[in-house]
């Protein structure tokens, strides 16, 4: 996954973000993002401008906790 040098690997406590902060701490290609986002899977996106678009961070770690809690899920199964 390229990352850009002054990424930062947190989230802001509140407001939007972009894609590369997202896939930053989601590992998950772009493609696979977009296809989650088309299938309801993931938050749906804000176009701010025609080439900007985010994401509410309170979505995306809702989407985190989410996923945290399928994997404890699935764990605790096996």
């Amino acid at each position: 996954m390229k990352q850009h040098k002054n990424q930062n690997l947190e989230l802001p406590k509140e407001g939007f973000v972009r894609l590369p902060q997202i896939l930053a701490v989601i590992p998950i290609s772009k493609s696979q993002f977009w296809l989650g986002v088309k299938n309801g899977h993931y938050p749906k996106p804000i176009k701010l401008g025609a080439k900007t678009t985010v994401w509410r961070v309170e979505d995306i770690r809702y989407l985190i906790a989410s996923i945290g809690q399928c994997l404890e899920k699935d764990n605790s199964e096996e």
